[in-house]
C-alpha cells in the first residue's frame, strides 16, 4: 500500500462527505482504488466515519515507531561491550545515553536478551551487570515448574517489541490483600480492560475471566505476555478459546510486559493499595477503566487510548 500524505487523507474525507466513490477518490488523489479501500477500512472510527486527522495521527505513530525500531546488529553489539567492560555502563545508562545523543539503539530488553545470550554462549558480559543477572537466574526452576508447556517470551515474534502491529496484549494481576483484578493492556494503544476476580487469584476463574475481556476482539489477537504465577498456569484454555499464543516473561522480569505493569500504577491512582476491593463493584470498576483509557497519554501524541483501540478493533 503507498503511503498517504495529510493533503491526500483530507481530500478522501472531503470527497467521501461528497458521496463520491472509491474509483473517483482513487483518480483524484493518484492512487490506486486498492489503496483507497484499505485506507477507509483501516482508519474509519467506531461509527464508521473515516476522520482525516485520526488518520494521520496513527500514520505519524507508526512513523516514529518505524524511526525507533533498530535492529541488534554487530556495531551495536560492540557498543554494548565497549560500554559494558570499559566503563561499566548498565543497560539502562547505555539505551539512555543513545537516546540523548540521537545514536540509534534497540530497547533495554534487547540489550538484556544479548547479555543472556552471550552469557550462555561462555561469555562474560554479565558480570558487569551490577546484579550479575542473579535476579534473572536465581528462581528459574521454581518460577515455572508449576506452569505445563509455557512459552517463552523469546519465541515471541520480534515486531510485538516495537508495537507497531495491534492485537498484542499483555496480562497481570493487581492485589490489595487477599483480593485481586485482572488488568489486561493492549500493547500498542494502552487500552486497559480490567476484571475483579471474587474468588482470588485461581487459574480456572483467571483464564476465564481473561476469556470475557478479549472475546470481543477475538479476531484482532495476536498474542498474549504475562508472568510466571500460577495463576496463569491455564493458559492453554485461554489459547484454545481465544485462538492465539500467550507467551510467559522470564522468571522475575517484570519489564518485560512493562505496558500492563505502567498501567497498574496508573491504576493505583484511583485503587491503592490501602483499599479494601472487596466491595468495589462492577460498575465502580467500569468508571476507573473508562477514565484511563480517556485519558490522553503523551506516548500516543495525546490522543486516547480508547480512540486508538477503537479505531483497529471496531
Amino acid at each position: 500500500m503507498k503511503h498517504l500524505n495529510e493533503t491526500q487523507r483530507y481530500t478522501i474525507s472531503r470527497m467521501r462527505r461528497d458521496k463520491k466513490t472509491q474509483t473517483e477518490i482513487a483518480r483524484a488523489i493518484g492512487v490506486s482504488q486498492a489503496t483507497v479501500s484499505k485506507e477507509l477500512k483501516r482508519n474509519r472510527c467506531s461509527d464508521g466515519r473515516y476522520s482525516a486527522k485520526m488518520a494521520q495521527m496513527f500514520a505519524d505513530i507508526m512513523k516514529e515507531r518505524s524511526h525507533r525500531r533498530h535492529k541488534l546488529d554487530e556495531s551495536r553489539r560492540a557498543f554494548i561491550r565497549e560500554k559494558m567492560e570499559r566503563q561499566q555502563w548498565s543497560p539502562e545508562q547505555i539505551k539512555g545515553y543513545c537516546d540523548a545523543q540521537g545514536i540509534p539503539m534497540v530497547s533495554v530488553e534487547w540489550i538484556y536478551h544479548f547479555i543472556r545470550e552471550d552469557k550462555r554462549n561462555g561469555g562474560t558480559l554479565y558480570k558487569h551487570c551490577r546484579h550479575r543477572l542473579k535476579h534473572r537466574k536465581r528462581y528459574v526452576g521454581a518460577g515455572v515448574a508449576h506452569i505445563p508447556d509455557r512459552v517463552s517470551i523469546h519465541q515471541r515474534p520480534v515486531e510485538v517489541e516495537g508495537r507497531r502491529e495491534f492485537g498484542h496484549f499483555e496480562m497481570d494481576l493487581i492485589q490489595n490483600g487477599k483480593d485481586f483484578i485482572l488488568t489486561i493492556t493492549e500493547r500498542m494503544s494502552r487500552f486497559l480492560l480490567m476484571e475483579k476476580l471474587p474468588n482470588g487469584k485461581n487459574a480456572d476463574d483467571v483464564a476465564n475471566a481473561a476469556i470475557r475481556l478479549l472475546k470481543p476482539y477475538k479476531k484482532h489477537l495476536k498474542s498474549i505476555t504475562t508472568d510466571n504465577g500460577g495463576e496463569f498456569a491455564k493458559h492453554k484454555l485461554i489459547s484454545k478459546k481465544l485462538k492465539t499464543p500467550v507467551f510467559f516473561t522470564d522468571p522475575y522480569s517484570s519489564w518485560q510486559k512493562g505496558t500492563v505493569e505502567n498501567t497498574n500504577k496508573l491504576i493505583r491512582q484511583y485503587i491503592p493499595k490501602s483499599m479494601n476491593i472487596k466491595y468495589l463493584s462492577y460498575n465502580q470498576l467500569l468508571v476507573i477503566q473508562k477514565i484511563l483509557n480517556y485519558r490522553p497519554r503523551k506516548v500516543l501524541f495525546f490522543n486516547f487510548p480508547a480512540n486508538i483501540f477503537y479505531n483497529f478493533a471496531s
